[in-house]
């Protein structure tokens, strides 16, 4: 088996050509490797979720999301979440629960993402990080679901977090002022 090789070295990912083997031949996968990240979903108890516009420059499109980041070394997708709900949307929460976790891109990339549910929100500072276009966008739950629904909102992450959730509010698994139930 040949050795993996770097072929990229970014501050946030790396691009790793690894080979696997099949009927003694080796072919090449190029994976992009990714320390892993959060994305949040922040509840106001009177059925209000805060999203964010996020100018993206890899598609030149300001995007509806939910907030997300990536883990910092040695930093529990816990503490990313506590701090990017934080840093991109402008509230602090008084709890962050964890709802899921899931692959981003599995052909290409070793990312996994960690779905959480921050609630008890109160109005903080945004701290965003240097180049980054973040506006906060509070809406309807039901608002929320109608973006997703008509094509307003096309982040995958977001259509995951905000479908997800609205499954655990059906089921009662999920209430807007208690912490999620048992998976």
């Amino acid at each position: 088996m040949k050795t993996p090789e770097t072929l990229l070295e970014t501050r946030r990912f790396r691009v790793v050509r690894h080979w696997q083997s099949e009927n003694g031949v080796q072919h090449p996968r190029e994976i992009v490797e990714h320390p892993g990240s959060v994305t949040i979903v922040p509840l106001f108890e009177d059925k209000r979720v805060c999203l964010i516009r996020n100018y993206r420059v890899g598609v030149n499109e300001w995007l509806i999301e939910l907030p997300a980041g990536t883990r910092e070394a040695g930093e529990a997708p816990l503490e990313t979440a506590r701090r990017e709900v934080t840093e991109e949307t402008g509230y602090q929460a008084e709890r962050v629960e964890p709802l899921h976790e899931f692959w981003m891109s599995p052909g290409i990339l070793n990312e996994r993402m960690h779905l959480f549910v921050a609630l008890g929100l109160t109005e903080a500072e945004q701290n965003l990080d240097p180049g980054e276009r973040i506006e906060p966008l509070v809406v309807a739950w039901d608002e929320a679901l109608a973006m997703a629904d008509d094509g307003r909102i096309h982040d995958a992450k977001t259509l995951v977090g905000l479908y997800y959730c609205d499954r655990l509010f059906r089921s009662n698994r999920l209430s807007w002022d208690s912490a999620p139930k048992a998976r």
